[in-house]
């Protein structure tokens, strides 16, 4: 990790306040926010782990926003790309590591609730790890966080009300409901969204929940949104596909 930290303070010296992370077909987003933005490409960054998805730029972007620093991340990385959960965790560790206190992240997500549509925005109340893995396995590194973290609030309360009024000041719709990762990355059966709702989800994706329970155990605010990018499997008489995902994210 020390090579990582010294290799991107090299290029951007600030401490950053924030890290988003931006999920599938959302990181255009980095473009239109920063001001004086510097891009670092993951493969310039050592021992760095590289996206293979389409979707996933695989960029480190520094700058300010609103005057305050922080760090987007143009595309994760995930478990079904073969990657371990500790490794998958390693970009939110080092945006840690350099100071970042707040993690913000988005996802494409499949709608399990009925009354959620297509580009529907959800605030994520709370998760469920269906993944069968979790970055915490292993000996604990107790600089990082205690060895049992508490998720009784994963998701910040206090950000979520934030997020609540920011979208009520622009009129922007924000659902709510509860995120559910699974591994991937096949897209899910109809008998599988069915026992998911079952289980109380709203949303089904392949990300997120690694990511928020390595800051929670390193002591971050978290705050999770997810875009509707496509009813999940058995709702509508059509196939899923990641091009849906895509443009439903643009």
């Amino acid at each position: 990790m020390e090579h990582m930290i010294a290799y991107v303070q090299r290029l951007w010296p600030h401490q950053p306040r924030m890290v988003l992370i931006l999920g599938s077909g959302l990181g255009d987003i980095a473009a239109r926010m920063l001001t004086d933005p510097v891009v670092i490409p993951y493969a310039h960054i050592p021992s760095f782990p590289q996206t293979t998805v389409l979707g996933h730029a695989g960029e480190w972007v520094c700058g300010h926003w609103h005057g305050v620093p922080v760090v987007l991340l143009r595309g994760r990385v995930h478990m079904y790309e073969g990657y371990a959960p500790d490794t998958v965790t390693v970009p939110l560790r080092l945006a840690r590591a350099l100071g970042a206190q707040t993690l913000i992240q988005t996802n494409a997500a499949g709608a399990i609730n009925t009354s959620f549509a297509v580009g529907d925005l959800m605030l994520i109340t709370d998760h469920i790890n269906a993944m069968g893995r979790n970055p915490l396995v292993g000996n604990n590194e107790d600089a990082l966080g205690p060895r049992f973290p508490d998720m009784s609030n994963a998701y910040s309360k206090r950000l979520r009300v934030m997020a609540q009024q920011a979208a009520a000041h622009c009129a922007c719709p924000l659902r709510q409901g509860v995120y559910v990762g699974v591994l991937g990355p096949s897209f899910e059966t109809p008998a599988e969204i069915r026992m998911l709702r079952a289980w109380g989800a709203d949303a089904v994706g392949m990300s997120t929940v690694p990511e928020t329970i390595a800051a929670v155990h390193a002591g971050m605010d978290v705050l999770g949104i997810s875009c509707v990018s496509n009813m999940a499997a058995g709702i509508l008489d059509q196939p899923l596909t990641h091009e849906e995902v895509m443009e439903a994210g643009e």
